[in-house]
């Protein structure tokens, strides 16, 4: 008798006969009412594609045959490297990436208090994410209020490279950054055809619900798609808001606008690798809050997880993250339920860890908690083997004639692989005499001063003197005469 196979444990929302009719229905959306595509050339090229093209409302009615040879074209996984080149992670298939998302304008200090992000604070948080084993990607995760809003996309991508190997999750604050964050990528790997043959990036797009590509995320999706980035769709509709008050109605516009950003980036090139991502959330009507941590939010992500798959698409959703304003109990739950239930689904780029108070501020004890409850799901997914052909016969003779299996050979080969050893973070210790103890949050503090206290990333000096020479040199059209001295921290 041979060894069974792993069961991977999964998790779904929707009956088939749902899925079926929420696509089916995206699909009519796609073809009777169309999509806002601000970008001409957008417009000029779906109209290339035989596609309707209403010039006046700059509205694009897309056929589902068009559609349809689109999702056929783009790849169903594709590699995102590191840094340096030389390792890749595999985005589709059941694989799970972490990573802390980008963008949060504010970082949480020790004290309680919050205060606007800056370089120092991306380098922090660029440095600690080199360490921490079970987040497998880096992003600009926060923008620099030290620096002019005209260059921070491309001084986010610029201190992200100098400071962690791993693969980067950024995105476009100007469509005129693109050129510069395609110098950045070829100083660090050394030709244009080095960096774009092995992708270090993904650029996130974010369509505006409902039903609009604006010209700049239009701009992102063809300028990746010509130079052979992936694209990670980052489709936002709140019920209720920019979308049906229904979580169903809701999928209809999401699945919609994913794959009107899909068929855009196959029509620049066939072959585009693409995300089907997103971060809808429910609308909680009575302040007008958007709980990207609540279990409706959830649902909804592990719902159109299920949609893209149906697919193929490697898939995206901001899931491991929490509304509240505080590293605590809150934080804790609505992060923890985001990190598993995006495993279960399967979800391959799951964005957020770290983050804090409606997508807005990070937090570096948040971050390495987070990683260890990110250890957890990946231990969770890993599933329950069957090591041995007698799965327990074997073994009991010589633990019933000792009394116990604490020595016993397969106690010591396996005891690391059949349970999640935590790090520092976690408290599994016996209650001290009198009770009392450490929060995990102090915990954090101590585990993020040691891990910043490690030695850093580096490239080579050469590289990041070309660096400096051109963000400089882009940024004083800006007023920016100087680099941060916070860039070297």
């Amino acid at each position: 008798m041979s060894l069974l196979p792993v069961m991977r444990p999964r998790l779904q929302m929707l009956s088939e006969e749902m899925i079926d009719r929420i696509i089916d229905e995206a699909f009519e959306v796609l073809s009777r009412l169309g999509l806002q595509f601000e970008h001409p050339k957008a417009l000029a090229l779906l109209g290339e594609h035989g596609q309707r093209i209403d010039k006046a409302r700059e509205r694009a009615f897309l056929s589902r045959d068009f559609v349809e040879k689109a999702i056929a074209t783009a790849p169903k996984s594709f590699k995102l490297w590191n840094v340096t080149g030389d390792a890749f992670i595999e985005v589709g298939g059941d694989n799970v990436t972490y990573d802390p998302g980008s963008a949060a304008i504010k970082m949480l200090q020790h004290d309680g208090h919050t205060r606007a992000s800056t370089s120092s604070d991306a380098v922090q948080i660029a440095r600690l994410v080199q360490h921490l084993q079970h987040i497998k990607a880096q992003s600009t995760s926060v923008v620099p209020q030290d620096v002019p809003n005209e260059v921070s996309d491309f001084f986010r991508l610029y201190l992200a490279v100098q400071h962690c190997d791993k693969p980067i999750v950024t995105g476009l604050f100007r469509g005129e950054s693109f050129p510069m964050m395609l110098e950045i990528m070829t100083i660090v790997r050394g030709s244009e055809a080095a960096a774009t043959g092995k992708p270090m990036v993904i650029f996130d797009a974010c369509p505006s619900s409902p039903l609009r590509w604006s010209d700049l995320t239009s701009e992102s999706i063809m300028q990746a798609a010509k130079h052979g980035f992936p694209s990670e769709i980052i489709s936002v509709p709140l019920t209720g808001a920019t979308g049906p008050v229904t979580m169903s109605g809701t999928l209809v516009v999401h699945t919609a606008e994913n794959l009107a950003g899909i068929a855009l980036a196959q029509a620049v090139r066939p072959g585009a690798p693409v995300v089907y991502g997103g971060a809808p959330c429910i609308m909680d009507m009575r302040g007008g809050q958007t709980p990207f941590g609540s279990l409706e939010t959830y649902m909804i992500d592990t719902a159109y997880a299920q949609i893209g798959k149906r697919f193929g698409f490697p898939i995206h959703s901001y899931m491991g993250l929490s509304d509240s304003k505080l590293v605590d109990a809150q934080a804790g739950y609505e992060t923890g339920t985001g990190v598993i239930l995006a495993a279960l689904a399967g979800v391959n780029v799951v964005s957020g860890v770290g983050i804090l108070d409606f997508i807005t501020c990070q937090s570096l004890e948040k971050l390495v908690i987070d990683n260890e409850i990110c250890g957890l799901a990946y231990r969770l997914i890993d599933g329950i083997r069957q090591r041995h052909e007698k799965m327990a016969l074997d073994l009991l003779p010589e633990a019933i004639e000792k009394g116990h299996f604490l020595g016993h050979p397969t106690t010591l080969q396996l005891f690391r692989e059949e349970a999640t050893l935590p790090g520092k973070v976690l408290d599994r210790s016996s209650a001290l005499p009198g009770g009392g103890g450490v929060s995990d949050y102090e915990r954090a503090k101590g585990v993020v001063k040691d891990l910043l206290a490690r030695p850093p990333f580096r490239l080579p000096d050469e590289i990041v003197r070309a660096l400096d020479a051109v963000v400089l040199r882009e940024s004083r059209e800006f007023g920016m005469e100087a680099l941060p001295a916070a860039a070297r921290a």
